[in-house]
């Protein structure tokens, strides 16, 4: 009884680029690269391939093995940073037709690399209400279209994916939830927003025509991505601790408790010394950026999939998910797995 996710689903896409082909063109190596990342390869999108398609392709995973039919679905959530448009429509009503959900509503969500925390307990609200009907989840990037592949600094972390859960809710409609078993902490700190920051929105004011009072028109630009790894490293490091710990205390147990945590997969770096704060063993955090590198909201969801389909998450199994993005946004979530 209550809310719990039903199937889960991921993509990766096929073409893969490893370190070494980065060296090719950068004063770079395999060797350096890992040593402060943990990333040996990434993913990366393919021509015909959209943040839309992967999200899309997830998503028809987690419906095949949630055994729902895509009329059933009332929401679509889709947590991005890299939409197919600048800004509309959104990437959630593109999936929303490629899958034939013709029955629910769409939006995305910009929550960064912790969206797909904020876009699951969007999902989660609606489903508490409307017991009839299933959401879908997902966290999908095409991240290697944005970054600088000239900076050695940020090319080396991103790659692109989606991953998708599907919810559903049995309780009585409009009544909230009595069974549930999870707990969710959001948050953010604007005062932190240049770390992690790309340009090419509505921020910088256009030139007025003097003789006409009319803006002139738009001079093309080619966003960029601004990222300032020191200080990002030491907010995600405290943010995630933190968080993880004060979901603990307020489900009424210690972080040795927990089964598994699927934290944000940003810098294996920045998971070691979580793990260390948290007194934890590195071995109840998932790990996978060694072959997928930085996939911002589609960390954790591509993390969940595979740790349930590799059997690894099991039912009954505490979990914590937990990331933080740019904005600067952290959020986590404490549940028995699959309930929430």
């Amino acid at each position: 009884m209550g809310i719990k996710v039903l199937g889960t689903g991921s993509y990766l896409p096929e073409k893969v680029v490893t370190n070494d082909d980065i060296a090719k063109s950068l004063d770079t190596n395999d060797e350096w690269i890992y040593s402060h990342t943990g990333i040996h390869s990434r993913h990366v999108a393919g021509e015909n391939e959209t943040t839309a398609t992967m999200g899309a392709e997830a998503a028809r995973r987690a419906l095949e093995m949630a055994g729902v039919d895509p009329l059933e679905v009332g929401l679509i959530v889709v947590a991005t940073t890299t939409p197919d448009y600048n800004v509309f429509p959104s990437t959630a009503c593109l999936v929303q037709d490629l899958l034939g959900c013709k029955n629910a509503g769409a939006f995305d969500l910009a929550g960064a690399c912790a969206g797909f925390v904020y876009a699951l307990e969007q999902a989660r609200g609606f489903v508490n209400f409307y017991p009839d009907k299933k959401a879908i989840v997902i966290g999908a990037e095409t991240l290697t279209r944005i970054v600088d592949w000239s900076d050695r600094a940020s090319c080396i972390l991103f790659g692109d994916g989606a991953g998708a859960v599907v919810l559903g809710n049995d309780e009585a409609p409009g009544v909230a939830s009595t069974k549930t078993t999870a707990h969710t902490i959001l948050g953010a700190d604007g005062s932190g927003s240049g770390f992690i920051a790309r340009s090419g929105g509505t921020k910088e004011a256009l030139p007025i025509n003097p003789e006409t009072g009319v803006p002139m028109p738009a001079q093309p630009i080619v966003p960029k991505m601004t990222l300032m790894g020191h200080d990002v490293f030491a907010f995600a490091v405290r943010a995630l601790s933190r968080v993880a710990s004060q979901l603990c205390e307020r489900m009424g147990t210690t972080p040795a408790e927990i089964d598994r945590v699927f934290a944000h997969q940003a810098n294996g770096r920045i998971i070691e010394a979580v793990a260390r704060r948290m007194k934890l063993p590195l071995d109840k955090f998932w790990l996978n950026l060694e072959t997928t590198g930085n996939t911002s909201g589609a960390s954790i969801p591509i993390s969940l999939d595979q740790a349930v389909r590799s059997g690894e998450l099991k039912d009954g199994m505490k979990i914590v998910m937990v990331g933080f993005g740019a904005g600067l946004t952290y959020a986590g979530t404490f549940c028995t797995w699959p309930n929430l």
